[in-house]
């Protein structure tokens, strides 16, 4: 690989970790056609390629979250705790039953092509607010004590901890057997359910991160004992990861400087766009 390749590695990481740090989602999975395409990564070593990317780029927008308060949470413990044995769970499947990677893709593509469709049709027509209650004409008695915010998994339309628990296992699970990093489907669902962007992304991300370490261990491992284009391109992998890392902290600084709104429509987009591709290759 020579130093041109390279640095179009870096400048691709640099601007998509900058667009998807702010949503929790580690940008990887865009990487992919940069990288079949335009850099010439051969199959299957791309997948290990994208997880060395999340191992190096991870780091930039964790740091960034960790900085702000916002990294260390009930939901970040909540997927870690899912997601780690799930990995395990999707190794295990790896070796004795593996699915087909076009039934992947059109799971992948039925989640999250109407997900993402939704999420940004409700973001531009949120549900009307309901109509206040006429003021009473008596005068009102003192008004109550404020309440203490709901605990998590209480607030209206919030999962509930086991469910967010379940979710992470089966995300885990579909990580370890097609080495990806969950993020891109962690966080639309979970903001789909209302949840806020700026308490899923660090989470997310935090999840993508710890499932790449072990999905990459895993491919180099494979790389040892089998044939073919297994071993991640390692340089490829550095280059696009230290852009990642640079962009994603970055773009964990933008975050709180960016409207919920935005937000969720850049969300909605990126899974849209994701499940729409994975459709595109099922269907070829």
């Amino acid at each position: 690989m020579d130093w041109s390749t390279s640095l179009l590695g870096f400048a691709a990481g640099l601007l998509t970790a900058a667009v998807t740090a702010p949503v929790g989602v580690s940008g990887a999975v865009l990487l992919l056609p940069v990288q079949l395409s335009v850099l010439g990564v051969p199959s299957p070593a791309v997948t290990p390629t994208n997880l060395l990317y999340n191992v190096v780029a991870g780091p930039g927008a964790l740091l960034r979250y960790r900085r702000d308060g916002r990294l260390y949470g009930p939901l970040t413990r909540l997927l870690v705790a899912g997601t780690l044995p799930g990995v395990v769970l999707g190794a295990v499947i790896r070796v004795f039953a593996v699915p087909g990677p076009v039934v992947f893709r059109m799971l992948v593509a039925v989640l999250l092509l109407p997900l993402g469709l939704w999420l940004v049709a409700r973001t531009l027509r949120p549900a009307p607010a309901p109509t206040p209650a006429p003021a009473p004409t008596s005068v009102p008695a003192p008004a109550p004590a404020l309440a203490p915010a709901p605990a998590f998994g209480h607030a209206p339309g919030e999962p509930s901890p086991r469910t967010v628990t379940v979710l992470a296992v089966a995300v885990g699970t579909v990580g370890g057997i097609y080495g990806i990093g969950g993020g891109s489907i962690l966080g639309p669902i979970l903001v789909g359910r209302g949840m806020p962007v700026s308490r899923v992304a660090p989470a997310a991300l935090a999840t993508t991160f710890l499932t790449s370490v072990v999905g990459a261990g895993t491919y180099g491992l494979l790389s040892l004992t089998g044939n073919g284009h297994i071993a991640p391109d390692v340089l490829l992998g550095l280059s696009c990861g230290l852009g990642g890392l640079a962009g994603g902290y970055l773009g964990a600084r933008l975050q709180p400087r960016l409207p919920e709104r935005l937000l969720r429509l850049v969300l909605g987009s990126l899974a849209a766009a994701v499940g729409g591709l994975y459709a595109a290759q099922a269907l070829v």
